[in-house]
């Protein structure tokens, strides 16, 4: 891998430095961002102050044992001048006092350890469980610009760095500042000369760590999009498993994933000799420092003028000064970390919310039973109109209670899209989407109002788990009754019972254990155990044979008469139980009769439209009968316009 030449513009006090992360903060100043990045610790610490009594308690304890470090130091110091010295009476009294405060130490850190780590689960669990909230209350069309790994990674890797630093970065600066302070003043008040050598050679030592910083940010960089790419590369292969061994096409695949290590290999190996090489020149100027404080140890040794203890005691408070400056310093890089992962956090948990309106459900709640229509009146709606992709324009639609109603389309059409307007996923740009009763009261969809809508989408949405789970994840307090009453109407019963355990039968993830067709039958099933007034099913019958297809159909408008059911279809066979048919085309919505709908249907499945491979014209049911019921007096949907605002004149 070419390594890129780093072009360095340093300025201030950082043409001393030469840091790539101090200057990443004089830089911010400059340009105004500075603000930003101040944003982003101001919402880091938003978390830690829930937990700042911890948080003072674990400075307190970590500034106690930077002192109980240094006493023990010191005793040692003492200990080892008066074993040279043959000061037999002492020993005991000093070894004792070692011995207690080297157990204490050892207490203080295991609380301190202990205390870091309970706080960094309660942080990252906030902080997660925020996230997650903000994600799933996103507007999906602003989420949807994200990929999966991109997600994941942002949810996991950013989420880790955040709460890591969260509650240690501003504790372990104090702390740091305090060690570096009473390491000096003790080898000060001792020997000004070692102090002034262990302290100048700490700078010096730091200058030469400069390049393996601003690697360190390079390379941290690099591993979070290495890390999203190559998570979002294991997300699709695992979803479309299926897909690929189908295809056979697991060797295309298996060379991709390939490519993604070797490139991570090259990477790692190309910062990895870097270091090297890096540690190898820090050591050896750090060898040097060392050579020259232990040169002026000896000679002061030699001279009498200190003692052995007072040697090693300098030697190794020289190794501590260095040590701490470096771990003050250190904390920069780990605070700009920080602050790019909240940054990339932060971007999910602003992304616009949706729309929410608790009293609209409240109203229109108590007519859950009689039936809610639901409308798009003059919708107009595009995803880029940059780029001028508009799906609809001056859009009408309209079902009613007791109305099957299909909506054709070629492939990408704007079914889809007309199923996540109705739901209040997508927001009209123009024109309104709305629900509306008997009483003529009309409130626009939010996302409250989901809880109307039972919605079957495209694909495979069985989870793993065993099926009353699946069931169960609409409504967690209904009886294994009503399970098998629902996984009845969607004639999935008959094959659930032959599973060893029934509806406690597991299945594997994406409902592996059963069929397709199987699968969908339970997504209907759970749909219709949320016994919500719409049903909307996108190509959700498109795996059963067409008998299972009109059978799952007609149980459910028996079972539920009032029920809005709308089918998005590629389908002749579903048309002739409708009540109303939809075609999108042109940007427009129009409504036709079930003869045009079989011939565009034909068409868009790129079929002959000879007589032969068209099904005879079959009548359509008319307007405010059900045609899934008998014809009786009490199916016929009066026609009195006093009776409400179902009536079709």
């Amino acid at each position: 891998m070419k390594k890129e030449k780093q072009k360095g513009n340093y300025t201030g006090i950082n043409k001393l430095f030469r840091s790539d992360n101090l200057q990443v903060l004089l830089n911010k100043k400059h340009d105004g961002t500075f603000r930003e990045f101040i944003g982003d610790w101001k919402w880091i610490f938003s978390f830690s102050r829930r937990y700042r009594g911890i948080i003072v308690l674990y400075t307190i304890i970590g500034i106690l044992g930077s002192t109980l470090s240094l006493g023990a130091a010191w005793v040692s110091k003492l200990l080892i001048n008066i074993i040279v010295g043959k000061e037999v009476d002492k020993v005991w009294i000093l070894l004792g006092t070692m011995v207690g405060m080297t157990l204490f130490s050892l207490i203080v850190s295991s609380i301190n350890s202990r205390l870091f780590t309970r706080i960094s689960i309660h942080v990252n669990n906030d902080i997660q469980a925020e996230i997650f909230d903000k994600i799933i209350d996103a507007r999906w069309k602003e989420l949807s610009a994200y990929p999966s790994g991109d997600l994941l990674n942002r949810f996991n890797n950013d989420v880790g760095t955040i709460a890591a630093n969260a509650i240690h970065w501003i504790p372990n600066l104090i702390i740091n500042i305090y060690s570096f302070t009473i390491i000096f003043i003790a080898l000060f008040q001792t020997d000004p000369i070692m102090a002034l050598i262990a302290f100048l050679s700490a700078p010096f030592l730091l200058i030469m760590s400069r390049y393996i910083l601003r690697k360190m940010k390079q390379y941290r960089k690099r591993v979070l999009e290495l890390n999203s790419q190559m998570m979002g590369f294991e997300v699709e292969t695992f979803y479309n498993f299926d897909m690929i061994k189908s295809f056979g096409i697991f060797g295309y695949y298996s060379k991709k994933l390939r490519g993604w290590q070797k490139k991570y290999k090259d990477f790692s190996l190309d910062y990895n000799k870097f270091e090297i090489k890096s540690k190898i020149l820090l050591t050896l100027v750090s060898t040097l420092v060392g050579l020259a404080a232990f040169g002026y140890c000896l000679y002061r040794l030699w001279t009498g003028q200190i003692l052995y203890g007072d040697m090693t005691f300098f030697l190794q408070q020289r190794a501590s000064l260095s040590s701490g400056f470096s771990n003050l310093i250190g904390t920069v890089p780990g605070m700009i970390n920080s602050a790019v992962s909240a940054h990339r956090v932060r971007e999910l948990i602003e992304l616009p919310r949706e729309t929410h309106d608790p009293e609209s459900y409240e109203t229109l709640k108590r007519y859950a039973d009689e039936g809610i229509a639901v409308q798009m009146k003059d919708v107009s709606f595009g995803y880029n109109l940059e780029q001028g992709r508009r799906v609809y324009e001056h859009a009408d639609f309209t079902a009613k209670p007791g109305e099957i109603v299909a909506v054709i389309a070629g492939s990408g059409g704007g079914k889809t899209t007309l199923m996540k307007l109705l739901l209040g996923m997508l927001d009209a740009e123009n024109g309104s989407v709305v629900l509306s009763t008997k009483d003529g009261t009309e409130m626009p969809v939010n996302a409250d109002l989901r809880q109307f809508f039972s919605y079957v989408p495209q694909g495979n949405t069985v989870l793993s788990g065993t099926v009353a789970e699946n069931m169960r994840m609409v409504r967690d307090d209904v009886s294994d009754e009503e399970i098998i009453s629902a996984l009845q109407t969607a004639c999935a019963y008959e094959f659930v019972s032959l599973l060893s355990d029934g509806i406690n039968g597991k299945l594997g993830e994406r409902g592996r254990g059963v069929s397709e067709g199987q699968a969908q039958r339970i997504s209907i099933a759970r749909a219709i155990l949320r016994n919500s007034p719409i049903l909307l099913l996108d190509e959700a019958t498109s795996a059963l044979d067409v008998e299972t297809e009109e059978r799952v159909l007609k149980n459910i408008i028996k079972a539920h008469p009032n029920k809005v059911i709308i089918v998005s279809t590629h389908r002749p066979s579903v048309l002739k139980l409708c009540n109303r048919i939809y075609r999108i085309t042109d940007k427009s919505m129009e409504e036709i009769d079930i003869n045009a709908a079989q011939e565009l249907i034909w068409r868009y499945a790129d079929m002959p439209a000879a007589s032969e491979n068209r099904r005879a014209p079959i009548p359509r049911a008319p307007y405010g009968q059900n045609p899934l019921l008998p014809k009786s007096e009490e199916n016929i949907i009066p026609k009195n316009s006093n009776e409400g605002w179902w009536n079709n004149d």
